[in-house]
Parts: C-alpha cells; sequence; structure tokens
C-alpha cells in the first residue's frame, strides 16, 4: 500500500520497523482518564492491532501492529476516547489532527498527593485546551511541587507547583516542626526569632513541607495558584540539557500566555530545512538570542506582582 508517511505522522500514527504496519498514538493529558475507556482501548488492539498496547514515555497509550489500511477503522473507534478526554478536533471521526505537541506529562497532583500543591491533571488539560492541535514540537511537563516527580526541567517548559506559605502567629505554639522539617527535607528557609517562626522569602522554594508538618495550623498554603516556571530542557543526541528557571510565583494565565506566545515565535524563526520539519527551541533561542525570545514571550503577559523573573539566564549541559 502505497502511504504518504508525513500526513500518516500527522494523524498520530506511527512508522514502525514492520513493513505496511503502523502504531496508534493515543493522547491523554495528564496521563489521567476514566477506566470506562480502557475497554476501547483493549478492542482497537485486539481487533486490528497486535492485542498488545504500551504506555508511553509521555503518559499515552501507543497500539502496535495496525495495517496501514484498517487506520479510518481506528479512527471512528478512538472517537469515543477523543470526545470524552475533550480533545480539540478538526473533523470528528478521522482521528487527531496533529502530532507535533506531545503528550502534556503530568504527575498525580493534589487530587492523590499530600504534597502537590494542585491539580496538575485539571491544569495539564487547560493547557490542552489551549496549544492542540499543532504540528510544532513542543512538550510540557507539569509537576504538584518540588519533589518533580515529572521531571519537568527535562522538558521544553517544565511547571512546578508551589505555594507561598502563610503564617498564623497567634495559631504558633513553638514546637518547632516547621522549622525542623524545612532544614532536614528542604531548603532551610525558616527559623526561630524570639519563639516564632521567621520565613525567608527569597530562599523560600514554596514546597509546603511546613503546612504538612505544623500539627496546629499556624501554617496553611496560599489561596493563589503558583509555580516555578522552567525552559528549554531536553534530552536527544547533540547537547542535552536541564531546564533553566525563568520565573518564580508565577500564574497559570501567565504561563498559558507565554507558551502560546512561543509558538508565535517559533513558527518565525523554525529553520524551515529542519529534519522532518522539527527543530528543538533551544537551538533557536541559540540562533536569535535570548532577548529576542524574551520580547515574543512576554508579549501581553501580565505576571503578579510576587512573580520573580530570572535573568539572565545561562545555557548549560553536555555538547558533543
Amino acid at each position: 500500500m502505497d502511504i504518504n508517511t508525513k500526513l500518516l505522522k500527522k494523524n498520530a500514527f506511527r512508522v514502525t520497523k514492520k513493513r505496511g504496519m503502523t502504531a496508534s498514538r493515543v493522547r491523554v493529558p495528564g496521563g489521567h482518564l476514566e477506566a470506562i475507556y480502557l475497554p476501547l482501548l483493549q478492542n482497537i488492539a485486539e481487533t486490528y492491532g497486535n492485542g498488545t498496547v504500551h504506555i508511553t514515555s509521555r503518559q499515552g497509550f501507543e497500539i502496535p501492529g495496525i495495517a496501514f489500511e484498517n487506520m479510518p477503522q481506528v479512527n471512528e473507534l478512538l472517537q469515543p476516547i477523543i470526545e470524552g478526554l475533550d480533545i480539540n478536533q478538526q473533523v470528528p471521526g478521522k482521528g487527531y489532527s496533529a502530532a507535533g505537541t506531545r503528550n502534556v506529562v503530568a504527575c498525580i497532583g493534589n487530587r492523590v498527593c499530600p504534597y502537590a500543591c494542585y491539580d496538575t491533571t485539571g491544569f495539564a488539560q487547560r493547557i490542552e485546551k489551549a496549544i492542540f492541535p499543532n504540528d510544532l514540537h513542543f512538550k510540557i511537563a507539569l509537576t504538584g511541587c518540588p519533589n518533580d516527580c515529572a521531571k519537568v526541567r527535562m522538558h521544553d517548559f517544565g511547571i512546578m507547583g508551589m505555594t507561598e506559605p502563610q503564617y498564623n502567629i497567634d495559631r504558633c505554639v513553638n514546637c518547632g516542626a516547621c522549622v525542623k522539617v524545612c532544614k532536614k527535607k528542604s531548603v532551610g528557609a525558616l527559623q526561630e526569632v524570639n519563639y516564632k517562626v521567621k520565613r525567608n522569602a527569597d530562599k523560600c522554594i514554596g514546597c509546603g513541607e511546613c503546612v504538612l508538618a505544623c500539627p496546629t495550623r499556624a501554617w496553611t498554603r496560599g489561596k493563589q495558584k503558583l509555580y516555578r516556571f522552567t525552559l528549554f530542557g531536553r534530552t536527544g543526541k547533540k547537547n542535552p540539557r536541564l531546564g533553566e528557571d525563568f520565573i518564580k510565583w508565577v500564574d497559570e494565565d501567565s504561563i498559558i500566555k507565554i507558551i502560546l506566545n512561543t509558538y508565535d515565535y517559533v513558527d518565525s524563526y523554525i529553520d524551515p530545512a529542519a529534519p522532518g520539519g522539527k527543530e528543538h527551541i533551544g537551538y533557536i533561542v541559540d540562533r536569535t538570542g535570548f532577548e529576542e525570545f524574551l520580547t515574543w514571550a512576554m508579549k501581553d503577559v501580565q505576571l503578579p506582582e510576587i512573580a520573580e523573573v530570572y535573568t539572565p539566564i545561562y545555557w548549560k549541559g553536555v555538547k558533543y
């Protein structure tokens, strides 16, 4: 069967090692879905695939062993999953409209984890609605706290949950639990002063360990959802590197706006000769300079007063 592999990949099918066979990539924003969709995946795998389902490193599903000629039928069977996960779609029944922007990754978040500062899945789904479909090769990951279980610093955009801890001095009994836990499990941003606790706001990473340790609720989580936002981490052959801190104490609206602005920046500066039409954002920034990226990224962004923008940003990493 003669097949246009570019269109195949755009439709979220993979070119595989086995001639005439492909694999369907199933998006699961934030890695979270209702169990009712699992039998639908099983049906596709057993009817048109080789009976197996692979859980990808980006928290989606991949169904291998699908013949090229069966892609239309697979797309029809994917429709309830696409609709159920509220994935943006150009033509219902035709599967996914793009595959460039990868599945948004998230840890389990505060729906389950006591350490998480926010609902990672909810924010991941909000980002998905804003960015998909798009053919540009972006990778985004979210984690609920500075433990960084989702390894967000290895992505183009890393979003790390923070909380600005609120201290009620009248509830404090000077037990020292918060000071001890901050020193042992975090960065030592708390100290006892005149039998009460003082927080070093510049040093605090917003992990919330003090909140969890306090027996009298003298420490509570801040009401505003705030994040640490990192840029342009990547793996790969040539120049892997960890993402650099960009903004501390940033809000959700600003993060989404910066990501959308970056799509415009990449559209303007991407190398048209890049293999497969993909060029990592970090390489584009290397070429144009960070200040040019910053001009695009911060257009019409209204940061909260508490936000701290890191400058200058120095790129590091292994070079081959």
